[in-house]
């Protein structure tokens, strides 16, 4: 290990600022939130799937929470669906407050409105890249980015052979899952559809999907490094301080 450092073969590690960490903090939090009541609201649906109750619209509002209590179901049923829903009206003002939270960064960062201007991404998903990324001055391209999400294939070869496996899924998988989600609405906008189509075709949706959320990973470190490398007096993008939130 000493041989090592002396020689400078060991990488640096990267420590995000405070800001940073903060933020990375409060969208983490906000992705759990969101998660934990999409797992309420796939219980209900079980719930009553299981006795074969089914309805299109949403379950969860005053419409269809009227539904639900009006279906005859057993006493268990019952209980799981009264518990769900109990557990969804205690999230919402919780992702309600982490949501204004995050509005307050996307107000004073205007990386966030360049981020935006991509197919799918919302200022949720746009705050989510900024703060798993960090300072994106440390990629030193697009492709590096990508892999240091776990978003490249991996790759196998021998002498005479090279295989192109499923992504290596390293880094962060709370980056994979938002560009994921972005990926999905972007797909079908025309600067992504062509492509979309073409891997489908090929490979499957699920690849192609995957294909959508390296793209959008890479014209992100595009705007990104843009914005980093701005001339001083240009608006800088900067992350609020601990003192404002």
């Amino acid at each position: 290990m000493a041989q090592l450092l002396r020689a400078d073969l060991l990488p640096e590690a990267w420590i995000a600022p405070p800001a940073v960490r903060d933020l990375r903090a409060l969208v983490r939090h906000r992705v759990a939130l969101v998660r934990l009541r999409t797992r309420m609201q796939n219980k209900i649906h079980a719930a009553a799937a299981d006795h074969g109750y089914d309805r299109p619209a949403s379950y969860w509002t005053g419409p269809g929470r009227a539904w639900l209590a009006a279906l005859d179901l057993p006493p268990v049923p019952v209980q799981v669906i009264t518990s769900c829903l109990a557990v969804i009206d205690h999230l919402d003002p919780l992702i309600g407050q982490a949501d204004a939270a995050l509005r307050g960064y996307a107000r004073t960062d205007p990386r966030v409105a360049a981020l935006t201007e991509l197919p799918g991404i919302g200022p949720v998903t746009a705050l989510i890249i900024i703060a798993e990324t960090g300072d994106i001055t440390r990629f030193g391209s697009a492709r590096k980015l990508a892999s240091w999400a776990g978003l490249t294939p991996t790759v196998r070869g021998s002498d005479v052979k090279v295989r192109h496996g499923h992504i290596s899924k390293q880094g962060s998988p709370i980056l994979r899952w938002a560009l994921n989600q972005a990926a999905q609405h972007a797909r079908k906008s025309p600067g992504f559809e062509p492509a979309w189509t073409a891997i489908a075709a090929r490979r499957g949706p699920k690849i192609a999907t995957t294909a959508i959320s390296r793209k959008l990973l890479c014209r992100a470190w595009h705007l990104l490094t843009e914005h980093a490398a701005a001339p001083p007096g240009a608006a800088q993008a900067q992350l609020p301080s601990r003192s404002r939130n």
